[in-house]
């Protein structure tokens, strides 16, 4: 399994901008497709973005389509959600999450990822 660490996370107003970082050990990370999802209190866990193994597909959920970035960097073993004028529906813990596959298609569920972070808290005020 490879093992993920989230970073990046913080509290910050509605409007304001974050990036979130993933870094990944224990396997060779460009095997991986990556994704994040993100969790509110009192709600399912659910998709946000992910990314095939070598950028050459991003996937977004409708929510956060044209104001979040997903992206990685092979060499740094490590994936990236830039997130743009972030809403307070936004707040959630948000997690990454990896897949073992080299294919440009992947399911989006919560269920195709088996591999978890423990996660980043991001707080939007209003």
């Amino acid at each position: 399994q490879v093992q993920l660490v989230e970073s990046g996370g913080g509290l910050v107003q509605a409007g304001d901008s974050l990036r979130l970082s993933c870094l990944a050990s224990g396997r060779t990370f460009s095997n991986y497709a990556m994704g994040w999802f993100r969790q509110a209190p009192g709600k399912e866990r659910e998709f946000v973005a992910a990314i095939s193994w070598n950028s050459g597909r991003t996937y977004y959920a409708d929510s956060v389509k044209g104001r979040f970035t997903i992206s990685r960097d092979n060499a740094k073993n490590t994936v990236y959600l830039q997130m743009n004028s972030l809403k307070p529906e936004d707040m959630a813990v948000y997690y990454c999450a990896a897949k073992l596959t080299t294919s440009q298609f992947m399911g989006l569920t919560r269920a195709d990822f088996p591999s978890w972070g423990q996660g980043t808290q991001v707080t939007v005020s209003s």
